[in-house]
């Protein structure tokens, strides 16, 4: 029996603080095309909605990848890669500067014929908001 199986309900976290730099937000900017101004104009949105810059929201999904690899336990040799995602929404911004941190529940896990697909409940709550962040279910294919 995978360990994976046995947390499947169980609550994973929370784990340590990510903070959300300009810097990393502006390295995510770059990495994707998306040099939208909201992102990487402090100047320009410091009069916008928020005050300030915000990261991408995909930025905050991507920083499920590490607080994963915290939280799961090790699979030695094996190995595991990113399905894809159910549903993905952003209720609320993550203001540049700000720190983050994920919560998750293994929903399900199902056998596949080279390993496992494991549904997983991620929440990202940002430090000083009631609302989460990024909430989403994503799926994980583990290869023996």
């Amino acid at each position: 029996m995978s360990a994976l199986r046995d947390l499947v309900g169980t609550e994973l976290g929370p784990t340590s603080w990510i903070e959300v730099t300009q810097e990393r937000i502006d390295a995510f900017a770059a990495a994707t095309d998306d040099p939208q101004w909201i992102h990487v104009d402090p100047e320009r949105a410091a009069e916008g909605p928020f005050g300030t810059t915000i990261a991408h929201g995909f930025l905050t999904l991507s920083l499920c990848v590490p607080m994963l690899y915290e939280v799961l336990p090790e699979r030695g040799a094996g190995m595991a890669v990113n399905y894809g995602t159910n549903r993905v929404r952003f209720p609320t911004p993550v203001l540049s500067g700000r720190r983050v941190r994920g919560r998750f529940r293994v929903l399900s896990l199902d056998d596949t014929p080279h390993g496992e697909r494991a549904a997983i409940e991620a929440t990202v709550e940002c430090e000083g908001v009631d609302k989460p962040v990024c909430v989403a279910e994503l799926l994980v294919l583990t290869v023996s």
